[in-house]
């Protein structure tokens, strides 16, 4: 409702003396003078500018008889001021403008500027008056007087002899008696009051009254903490008096009345305030709120904060302000609901911890429209401690006035069917208007530049709620600031209504005079071109908008008629272009129901308008006509206690939605909020209808109203749509009440199921009250959102360090912000609907809104709350709602984690109750796994862990690690893997800590070579020696958790967790899913190759060649390869293209694993570094030729072979990417490219080899997977990948390593069987694999020459086999930590052959190499 704003401003008053600080401020009624009191001075100040006009000092002399000033009273014309005194006196001081035009401030223009000083009222709107105070009268009413209270034309004062006098403004009694309080008959209600007893007592005396017109009466406070209300019998003021008094309020200290709402506000010496009403039947008083501060809330303040001091309505009665003896302020909306209190938080602390003293105040007042307060705050504590430094100075006295920001709700109730919130403050609006509010409705334009970057989201993102379409009127906490156009705030300050249309686009302001208009797409305001036009009206029932129309109810000033007036947006702003129609009375309130205007006057009577659009020529006007008008005034006392009036679709017959569907959302109802009770008239259509008009025959028929009908008491907002949606008609068709103190309504339709015949017993609507901890501003009907805002502190006390900066209001006060905020408020809906056993209707709510991206918490909070509550309830519940909730929970897919996520977030102490009702967690953990829902069931298993025993969990734990392998969740397998030795060593009561390292990334490939190296016109004598020490590892990198398995690697927990991982690795590798082993192998930091050498004879065997090829194209997507149809001709079969591709592909193919027996020679290794340094990409020409053919050679050909020794080395080939030129980057091809000319079928040629490749991530995981295999010596399954990578190299390698090495007579056997195999199957359904077969020939004739001869060359081990995992693995875990992420690029520009040497070695070695049958000869020295 109301919301401060930055820090209060200070206004410092004349210096003098401490006795002439001032302590008292009253506003006149218009609230543009304000009445400054201080012991012998009367003082007025202006509004706005903030400004000292004049001062009355009362001379020495009379200041002694009359004693000091102590309470000032305006009359209501702003003309006189009475000033009561401490002996007894009333002063009345006649104020008059000095002599001439003569202003005390005037505002200066720059030359040319547009404010021409020849507009009418420009004087009044801009300057500040002159004006001379005089005192007129002096009456001595004998006894002190005690209150002060204007009463139409008369002034009442109540004196502490306990009389009340009726003085008349002159300063005359008219020869009126006094009243005394004795002979006033005081009872509990007015139909008693004749034989009422008197109060009795002579001393007793009115210490405190108010004057309610609504009500005419006064509330008063008796010297005796007795509260009553007085009124008068017959209408005017005579001797004879009723009195109605609580019973129930001893202690009263002030009072304030609300004239909208018939509240009158009693403070109490308790703190609280109690709020009464008066009944009309009984004219009882009786207790509608209190506002007091909660212990939950205040802990340390509660209850010692002494007694109310002051009580002030805001101007437009929506809120009140209150303070206490103790000091501080605290603001409450009508009903009670609290919205500020400066006892708590940062304004009760500094930022460093420490207390400050409260502000206490004197005295206080509301400026105009609300949004100023100003305050005079008394002497506090805080002045002593720094008075050693300001001894000398003369303190000087100052007033503070504090700002606020309030919702336009308070002013113009008709903007409670949109779903933006509207504050508006003294120059500036703030609306939550938010980036994606255009996809909330299609018609929205997209021009807003806030539409932009959703455009420019990474890929990872889901989408979020922009997805779900939801409007981001929830969105971030920042405000749409518009600052309102200065040239019309000059001549109309203070803004009074504002407005925002449908889509959010527009705003329109209406200030003293004529209104303005903005819009946010254009960013521009739209004034009157015509200022006498804007001058003539003053806008009287709020204005409203039409589509692009704006609708306002005015006064004409120069015709003296009330009209209603309709103006285009996108015309100029001019009467010419309105449409105007005049009124009977004036308009009060004014509202839009689809194409109705409603209206209320003051005359008490409610009219309907037709409005429609219409075109005449190039002008387009929109049309008004009377459709209905309805009298009120049997009903309403007083049209000034209408807060709002409503045309809504909302009644309390559902079926009509059945019978007669066209009328569904037709306006069915009025809505009235009297003076808080909420009012509801019904069309009448039991009876006959009336007969249509016959000056408008098209005209339709119009069905009159029923009496009305009281829906709810208290009410402060309504909200309601015309919007019809069938999937949420429960929300859609709904009427929303905000209620203060007692929280929000829903008046909710009830639904018969599938369309069956609804019970005749059943209600076909339901109230139901529930709690919101914000104060709601703005309900999203779909999104099931309630919007609001907060205020939000900042301290910058720090800033200011120096003693003497303790006064600064920087330090005393916080800076004050607004946010945005916004609740859900489903759970609460579908929780009462569960309590009133409407399971089925909270079934089909819950069900129209299980698509929000909110409600899995919907149904979290829900369970939450109910847990909360019953399992810690003192006394047993009769009726659990516990076990209804579960069954509700579980007709969602979403029951399973519901639970799970509302258990962990409950303490271990409720979990014995929640899981009574919602069954057994073992059971609900298997559901999951059944369900497939991997992470919940690990959910499942921290609730299992801490109430079951370490048996259960294991077993448990167990099962999803294995199904965890099976779908492939690693970051799951890696937490079970720590959970499972959590459990075996022994730490079963504490669940499974998150890993601390860096988990490698589960995009479940391997991305490893992320860097180019040495390119081909580089020469590798540029290249340091240091880069050719290559170094090698040779098991796999170990995960996060490496380095503990190999620690304690004879624990029996970590034999449980291998053996389950070796079987798992088994089953991948029988099932030849070799992309699933080495994600697997990566993932989880599995020793692939040292499992592989013990398996190498049985897991790693390949059985059938054929199927493994099959496989591998199909998981690695790589095309079987096809014969091109221009292969004929095709000018590769020249022979010299051949024999120097072949020789090349051969010379190339020399792979380091020709040298492998030297390393069982070089004992001293250095194998720190990470296996892929070895495997990072050196020269790229390799395998360009290896993979495009021959084609290329004559252009590599010559700086090979010229470099010599250095680049041979480099040259080997590398398990590297793919080559430059599939990646487009041709920069690298040495410029003797060029001389060679392509024909077209060649082109063709390259293209189809292109096309044979599988993707680049394919081929890397290949090569490393190559790389595995060969480290393990498992050389039937280089052989596969050989074949589908169709690169003889490979099969050459697989041969050289066969030959000088201990291999397996029986693998061998199986790779010549294998081979066999895939030629037979190549010849009948895959023709492509004959040309590589067929190069492949001599290998494979080497190959049977070798499983003849059974060849075993001297000690040749794979390395891995020779080293054991002990050994390795905790190098392993350096090189997975650094380099598994390519976090640290190592291998920047190694070149990577795998010949593992000293450095020594190359550059003192000896090394001649000449092509020779295609493989490199190196002889080391």
């Amino acid at each position: 409702m109301y919301f401060l704003s930055g820090w209060p401003k200070r206004l410092l008053c004349p210096p003098g003396s401490p006795a002439e600080a001032p302590f008292h401020v009253q506003s006149d009624p218009q609230r543009a003078f304000f009445a400054v009191l201080a012991r012998a001075r009367l003082s007025i100040w202006y509004s706005r500018p903030s400004v000292l006009i004049v001062t009355y000092k009362e001379p020495a002399k009379s200041s002694t008889q009359f004693g000091s000033y102590k309470q000032a009273e305006w009359r209501p014309d702003s003309t006189t001021i009475a000033v009561s005194t401490a002996n007894g006196y009333i002063l009345f001081f006649h104020i008059t403008s000095s002599r001439g035009d003569k202003y005390l401030y005037e505002p200066v223009y720059p030359k040319g500027s547009p404010q021409m000083k020849g507009t009418p009222h420009f004087k009044e709107e801009q300057c500040v008056p002159a004006l001379n105070l005089e005192m007129r009268k002096i009456l001595d009413l004998q006894a002190p007087i005690m209150s002060l209270q204007s009463v139409l034309e008369d002034l009442l004062v109540a004196t502490s002899d306990g009389l009340l006098h009726l003085i008349h403004w002159e300063g005359m009694t008219n020869g009126r008696k006094a009243i005394n309080l004795c002979t006033v008959p005081f009872s509990v209600d007015l139909q008693s009051s004749r034989v009422g007893s008197f109060l009795g007592f002579a001393d007793v005396h009115i210490r405190d009254m108010e004057y309610c017109a609504t009500l005419d009466g006064f509330a008063v406070v008796f010297n005796d903490g007795k509260v009553g209300f007085i009124t008068p019998v017959s209408s005017r003021f005579t001797a004879e008096l009723h009195g109605v008094w609580s019973q129930d309020v001893v202690d009263g200290t002030c009072v304030a009345v609300n004239n909208k709402y018939r509240l009158m506000a009693f403070g109490c010496a308790s703190g609280s305030v109690q709020v009464y009403t008066v009944d009309n039947t009984t004219g009882a008083m009786l207790l509608s709120h209190k506002l007091e501060l909660t212990a939950k809330q205040y802990p340390d303040i509660w209850n010692k904060t002494g007694a109310v001091k002051l009580i002030r309505w805001s101007p437009d009665n929506s809120v009140v302000i209150v303070t206490w003896e103790y000091g501080g302020l605290s603001l409450w909306s009508v009903f009670g609901a609290q919205l500020i209190c400066t006892l708590g938080g940062d304004f009760a602390y500094r930022s460093d911890g420490t207390k400050k003293d409260p502000l206490k105040i004197n005295s206080m007042s509301w400026g105009a429209e609300g949004y100023h307060l100003w305050v005079i705050s008394g002497l506090g504590s805080q002045d002593t401690e720094i008075e050693a430094d300001l001894k000398n100075i003369v303190k000087q006295p100052s007033i503070l006035l504090f700002q606020f920001i309030k919702s336009v709700l308070t002013v113009n109730p008709c903007m409670s069917n949109q779903e933006q919130v509207l504050l508006q403050g003294e120059d500036r609006l703030y609306l939550n208007y938010g980036e994606a509010s255009q996809t909330q409705n299609p018609r929205r334009s997209s021009a807003h530049s806030e539409h932009k970057p959703s455009q420019e989201k990474s890929p990872f993102a889901d989408g979020g709620l922009e997805s779900q379409g939801l409007s981001t009127l929830l969105g971030h906490r920042h405000w749409h600031v518009v600052q309102i156009s200065s040239t019309y705030l000059e001549s109309n300050w203070p803004i009074r209504f504002s407005a925002i249309d449908k889509l959010g686009q527009n705003i329109a302001v209406v200030g003293k005079f004529g209104f303005a208009h903005y819009s946010l797409l254009t960013k521009k305001w739209k004034l009157f071109g015509n200022i006498t036009q804007e001058q003539n009206m003053i806008v009287t029932g709020g204005l409203a908008w039409w589509n692009d129309f704006m609708v306002l109810a005015c006064y004409n000033i120069s015709d003296r008629q009330e009209e209603l007036r309709v103006y285009l947006r996108t015309s100029n702003l001019d009467n010419a272009f309105a449409h105007v129609t005049k009124a009977q009375a004036e308009t009060l309130l004014l509202s839009v129901f689809r194409d109705i205007v409603i209206v209320f006057r003051a005359d008490c009577s409610i009219c309907l308008y037709s409005i429609g659009r219409k075109s005449d020529g190039s002008n387009t006007t929109a049309g008004i006509q009377v459709l209905q008008e309805v009298s009120m005034s049997r009903y309403i006392p007083h049209p000034f206690l209408v807060v709002s009036v409503t045309l809504t679709s909302v009644s309390t017959e559902n079926g009509i939605t059945l019978k007669m569907p066209q009328q569904v959302r037709d306006a069915e109802s009025i809505m009235l909020n009297l003076a808080g009770q909420l009012i509801m008239m019904q069309r009448d259509r039991s009876g006959p209808q009336i007969r249509e008009k016959d000056n408008n025959p098209n005209q339709r028929k119009l069905v009159p109203f029923c009496p009305p009908v009281v829906l709810a008491q208290s009410v402060e907002n309504v909200w309601t749509t015309f919007r019809a949606n069938k999937q949420k008609r429960h929300l859609l068709e709904a009427l929303w009440l905000s209620c203060g103190g007692a929280g929000m309504k829903v008046w909710l339709p009830l639904f018969p199921r599938d369309h069956r015949k609804p019970h005749s017993f059943l209600s076909q609507r339901i109230m139901l009250p529930f709690h919101i901890n914000i104060y709601p501003l703005a309900v999203l009907f779909e999104d099931a959102l309630v919007l609001g805002a907060v205020n939000d502190t900042l301290l910058y006390d720090s800033l200011y360090t120096r003693n003497s900066a303790r006064e600064q209001l920087e330090v005393l006060f916080p800076f004050c912000v607004v946010e945005r905020t916004s609740q859900i408020y489903l759970h609460h809906i579908l929780r009462q609907l569960l309590v009133r056993n409407l399971g089925e209707q909270a079934l089909l709510l819950a069900q129209s809104c299980a698509a929000l991206p909110y409600f899995p918490h919907v149904l979290e909070l829900m369970l939450h709350e109910v847990l909360e509550e019953e399992a810690t309830s003192r006394e047993p519940i009769p009726d659990p709602l516990l076990p209804t909730v579960a069954k509700f929970i579980t007709e969602f897919p979403l029951f399973l984690q519901t639970v799970v996520h509302c258990a962990r977030k409950t303490e271990y102490a409720l979990w014995n109750y929640l899981f009574a009702a919602v069954g057994n967690p073992k059971d609900l953990f298997e559901e999951c796994l059944m369900a497939q829902d991997l992470d919940t069931a690990a959910s499942y298993l921290i609730i299992l862990q801490n109430m079951e025993v370490p048996a259960v969990s294991r077993q448990h734990a167990t099962l999803l690690f294995n199904t965890a392998l099976e779908q492939g969740k690693w970051d799951l397998c890696r937490h079970m893997i720590r959970f499972l030795k959590a459990i075996g060593s022994g730490e079963s009561e504490t669940p499974p800590s998150t890993p601390t390292a860096q988990e490698p990334s589960s995009s479940g490939g391997f991305e490893f070579f992320r860097n180019r190296s040495i390119s081909l016109s580089q020469s590798a004598e540029n290249v340091p020696p240091s880069k050719f020490s290559l170094q090698k590892t040779l098991s796999m990198p170990s995960g996060p958790s490496g380095k503990r398995w190999s620690k304690d690697s004879d624990c029996a927990e970590n034999m449980y967790i291998d053996m389950m991982l070796w079987r798992h690795a088994r089953r991948l590798l029988e099932d030849v899913r070799l992309k699933d082993l080495g994600c697997f192998a990566a993932q989880l930091g599995f020793e692939l190759i040292s499992w592989l050498c013990k398996e190498r004879t049985r897991a790693a065997r390949v059985d059938n060649f054929v199927i493994a090829l099959k496989r591998l194209h199909k998981d690695f997507l790589w095309p079987l390869p096809i014969i091109p149809a221009s292969s004929i001709s095709s000018p590769f079969k020249n022979g010299k293209y051949r024999t120097v591709g072949e020789q090349l592909l051969k010379s190339q193919s020399a792979d380091p694993f020709i040298n492998l027996e030297m390393d069982a020679g070089i004992s001293n290794i250095q194998r720190s570094q990470s296996w892929f340094s070895n495997i990072g990409p050196t020269h790229q020409e390799i395998d360009t030729a290896s993979s495009h053919g021959p084609q290329m050679q004559d252009a590599f050909l010559s700086p090979l072979s010229n470099k010599g020794d250095e680049c041979s080395i480099g040259s080997a080939t590398d398990l590297t990417e793919s080559s430059s030129m599939v990646d487009g980057d041709w920069t690298m091809v040495d410029e003797n490219f060029s001389t060679l000319s392509l024909t077209q079928s060649e082109l063709e040629h390259i293209s189809m080899e292109l096309a044979s490749k599988g993707p680049h991530k394919s081929q890397v995981q290949l090569r490393y997977l190559l790389h595995i295999f060969m480290e393990a010596g498992c050389l039937d399954w280089c052989v596969v990948i050989g074949l589908i990578l169709r690169e003889s190299s490979i099969i050459s390698q697989v041969l050289v390593v066969a030959q000088s090495s201990e291999v397996d007579g029986e693998m061998l056997q199986n790779i010549k069987t294998g081979l066999h195999a895939v030629d037979r199957w190549a010849s009948t359904d895959c023709p492509g694999y004959k040309p590589f077969l067929n190069i492949i020939k001599p290998q494979l004739q080497k190959l049977s020459e070798i499983t003849e001869e059974q060849v075993q060359p001297d000690a040749f081990q794979p390395t891995a086999v020779g080293k054991t995992p002990e050994q390795t693995s905790p190098r392993a875990e350096d090189s997975r930590g650094s380099s598994s992420h390519g976090s640290i690029p190592q291998n920047e520009a190694s070149s990577s052959s795998m010949i593992s040497r000293k450095e020594e070695d190359i550059t003192h070695g000896e090394e001649e190499e000449t092509f020779q049958d295609g493989t490199y000869d190196c002889s080391v020295s």
